[in-house]
This record gives C-alpha cells, structure tokens and sequence, in this order.
C-alpha cells in the first residue's frame, strides 16, 4: 500500500476537523483519504491495528452480485416449463443439450418450434466471403519492388531510404446461389433460403441468389432485406413456381445465357442446392454444368439426402452432374450448413 503527497495532506486535512478521541472517525478519515483501491483496505486495516490500541470497525461492504445464469432459448413450449429454481435450471440444461441435437437433426423432419429456434440459430451464423486478388496492388511490408513510392521517398529526403514494396490486394470473391425449390425440396427450401439471406446479408455487393425450379428466378434484391422475414415474404412473393417440378437443365442454360457467361458467374463460387431429381434430360443437365464449370471458380453441390447413411448419387441428374462439380456437401441439418460456410469460405 502506497500513498502519495496528495493522499497524505487529504488524511491530515480531514483528521483536523474530527474528534481525535472518537476511534471510529478516525478509522474512516484514513480509509477514505489513503486508500486507492479495494486491494489497499485489507492492509489499512492491518496497519490501523498496529499503531493504534483500538480494534478498527468492521468495514462494510457491499454484498457481492449474485450472478446471473445464461439464458438459452428453450425449446420446450413456455406452458410446460416447471415452477422454482430447480425447473429453471434443469430448462437450461435441457435446452442446451437441445440445441446441440438440433444441428444435427434433419431439416425435413422438424416441428414448428424446432423450425423457429432453427432460424434463431441461422441468424446467428456469421459467414465470411471468399477472398480473391486483385489487379490493383497496395503498400505491404512484403512483395514486390514498389518503385515510384521508393523513388519518391528519395527525392523528399535527398538520402537513400528503405525500399517500399506493394502487394496485390485480396477483394471478396463473388459467390452464387442456386435453390432448388422444387416440390422434392420443398422441406428444405425455406431453410436454405434463410440461410442464403444470412449469406447476402454478410456480404450484400458479392452475392447473387436464383431459385431453380420449372423456371429460374432471381432473389438476390429481396433477400437483401435485413429484416429476415421480410426478406422471405419478398422472395416467395416473386418466386411462382415454388414445390411445382424440376427442370434442372433448362433453368440452369438460362442462368448461363443470361447472366453466368456475361460474368456472374466468371471466376465465382457457386454453390447448387438440390437433390438432383430431373424432369428433363439428364444430358442437357451435364452439357450445362460443364459450361458452368468452365467459367466457376469452384462449383459446390449441396444435396440434403447426401448425409443420410447409405446414399448414393444415383438418380439422372445427379449423375449427369457429378463429373463437373468439385465437391459434393450434404445440406441436411444445421451443422452441415455450419460445414458449408467454411467451405464456401475456404474455395
């Protein structure tokens, strides 16, 4: 415990006003004037003692808060939550164990309440945008040569100085969804839409969404929304052909025509949500993902059915599609989609 010039006269200017035979005034004089922090009063108390004859008072101090559990969302409905400290804390454990089982359980198989603590838990995803190089360079401590900031630096100082160098910058890679809304993905449309809204929303200016369908259709304004629901009434407003069939080929040679070979899709990752059912011809599927994976950067194919156990990629389009995708993900549950956010990350 120290004490400084100002503490010492504060304590002398106080024990001037006091009743120098009153111990307690006393006491309080130099707990206020010479203690600085709560650390110095267990060694004031140890030195008042020493020098004077009187045991000090009892300091009084504030209790200490009583800390307050986390809250979890529960998952059980409020009319069957028990009464009294016991039932809390055993909600809050069953709720934690609850939502670890619900990253794991399929999408397709959810209750209402489930559906709603699920998109509790999409919203919370912070997903992060590849990154690329790009054309223009800046300063760096390591790189290239950079020799007109050198040059100039000399010319200030007249001296040689220490070489600038420069580096390529890294900019977001522009990544492109494609939803399958068809009546085959219709359990776990909505939750991919979400999670496509959670994707835009870190990244508004990289991404672009398109639901495939009978017919292709662009959400990538809608899903822009930062209020999520919003965003989901505004995208099933402009999608008409949600749960109707499955055109795969065609919907994605007109993605291709208009907008994927005039650059959406040059050097970008796009990621294909579906189950890979084809109403059409599986041909016309591969000639297109062939295209697409000429000009993609990565090509991603997310299938819900590909995490359950014994699946196999079987069905006509998802053969006619496999050879031009670089990894195939399943897409079933919430920790798949945690999956899929380093993967789109790490392409």
């Amino acid at each position: 415990m120290t004490c400084d010039a100002h503490r010492v006269r504060a304590f002398v200017a106080a024990v001037e006003e006091l009743d120098l035979a009153d111990p307690d005034q006393l006491y309080w004089a130099g707990r206020v004037t010479l203690c600085g922090d709560p650390d110095d009063l267990p060694r004031y108390d140890e030195a008042f003692a020493a020098w004077f004859t009187g045991t000090p008072p009892r300091p009084r101090r504030a209790p200490a808060p009583r800390p307050r559990p986390p809250t979890i969302a529960a998952l059980t409905p409020p009319g069957e939550r028990g009464e009294g400290d016991h039932a809390v804390g055993e909600e809050l454990r069953v709720a934690a164990s609850g939502a670890e089982v619900l990253r794991h359980r399929d999408l397709a198989e959810l209750t209402a309440a489930e559906r709603a603590h699920l998109r509790e838990l999409l919203a919370v995803l912070r997903p992060a945008p590849p990154r690329r190089a790009s054309p223009r360079r800046r300063p760096a401590r390591r790189g290239g040569l950079d020799p007109r900031r050198t040059l100039r630096a000399m010319l200030a100082s007249g001296e040689p100085v220490r070489l600038a160098r420069r580096a390529r910058a890294r900019r977001p890679r522009r990544v492109v969804l494609l939803v399958d809304v068809s009546g085959s993905m219709a359990p776990y449309a909505d939750a991919l839409l979400r999670f496509a809204h959670v994707v835009t929303r870190a990244a508004p200016a990289a991404v672009e969404v398109f639901t495939l369908g009978t017919r292709l259709t662009r959400v990538s304004r809608q899903l822009r929304q930062r209020d999520p629901e919003r965003a989901m009434l505004a995208a099933a407003r402009a999608v008409p052909d949600f749960a109707g069939g499955t055109r795969l080929g065609e919907t994605l040679r007109g993605f291709l025509d208009r907008w994927g070979q005039r650059g959406l899709a040059r050097r970008a990752v796009v990621v294909v949500f579906s189950d890979g059912w084809e109403r059409g011809e599986a041909s016309l599927l591969g000639e297109q993902m062939a295209r697409l994976r000429r000009l993609a950067h990565s090509v991603l194919w997310v299938n819900p059915h590909a995490g359950h156990r014994g699946y196999a990629p079987v069905q006509s389009g998802m053969a006619a599609a496999l050879p031009h995708v670089d990894r195939l993900l399943a897409g079933h549950s919430l920790a798949t989609l945690e999956r899929l956010v380093v993967e789109i990350r790490d392409a």
